[in-house]
């Protein structure tokens, strides 16, 4: 299975430019992996994303822009005002931004920061030591 564009590189490793790496892993060692991961956010006193924020901003991240709260809201079948309040606190933590759409006065697009950036680096990086079973 080939997974689309940016989500892709999350699975390769620095000797995999192209290729995708297979992981066969079961139940118990992914829930484990994740419990690992947010284990270490909590620990380290790292921002702490609902379940939803975080669909949000991975799209915001793994998805080409433009973003628009009604794009969001379709892409993720949620409601807009759950995007709306999902956003209101990434914008808080700087992890994104919105900004007036000069192209049509109806929207506001959600654009991405080096602060979002840095923070979903960091969670990849947790979850990659969880998996590999790093020290937590």
């Amino acid at each position: 299975m080939r997974l689309p564009g940016r989500a892709a590189s999350l699975f390769r490793t620095w000797n995999e430019p192209a290729e995708l790496m297979a992981l066969r892993i079961s139940f118990d060692q992914a829930l484990d992996i994740w419990r690992g991961a947010a284990l270490d956010t909590v620990r380290g006193g790292r921002p702490d994303l609902t379940m939803r924020q975080m669909a949000v901003v991975l799209t915001i991240y793994l998805e080409p822009p433009p973003h628009t709260v009604r794009g969001l809201a379709a892409a993720l079948n949620i409601a807009k005002p759950a995007v709306v309040r999902a956003l209101d606190r990434l914008e808080e933590l700087d992890f994104v931004r919105r900004r007036d759409d000069t192209a049509d006065k109806r929207n506001v697009l959600i654009e991405r920061t080096v602060k979002g950036s840095v923070y979903l680096r960091e969670t990849g990086d947790l979850i990659a030591a969880a998996a590999l079973g790093g020290k937590r």
